[in-house]
């Protein structure tokens, strides 16, 4: 990949990355509101993201690049990225495109406590 271009100044100014450079993001299925997951981005990831369109996430575990779909086939395109009024989290209205999880499930958010118990409210695709 080529070199990215900076940040916008405007959102260089207003993000609040944590001691190792990173944010978290979550991403949001633009026409149903259905929230998909969460990740980490760094400064680079954003810009990638936002000069692409294809998000890009910081894997925390490699240390590389996450480039969603990249593998599986399961993008995501951008269709828009917010921030909250503290400028510490961002939300990325995506669309995507098969399973958001790793786990072959639309969303990352396939368990709920029901009366007490954990349940799963979510089978894979």
């Amino acid at each position: 990949m080529t070199q990215t271009a900076p940040l916008p100044a405007t959102l260089e100014s207003e993000l609040l990355f944590n001691a190792d450079g990173l944010i978290p993001a979550i991403a949001q299925q633009h026409d149903t509101g259905e929230v998909l997951m969460m990740a980490w981005m760094n400064r680079a990831s954003i810009a990638e993201t936002l000069e692409t369109g294809q998000v890009c996430y910081w894997s925390r575990s490699r240390q590389a690049f996450w480039r969603k779909g990249e593998s599986s086939g399961h993008v995501q395109r951008l269709t828009e990225l917010r921030y909250d009024c503290d400028g510490d989290t961002i939300l990325l209205l995506v669309d995507q495109t098969g399973a958001a999880c790793h786990t072959n499930r639309r969303s990352c958010f396939y368990r709920a406590v029901c009366g007490g118990e954990v349940v799963e409210i979510m089978q894979p695709e």
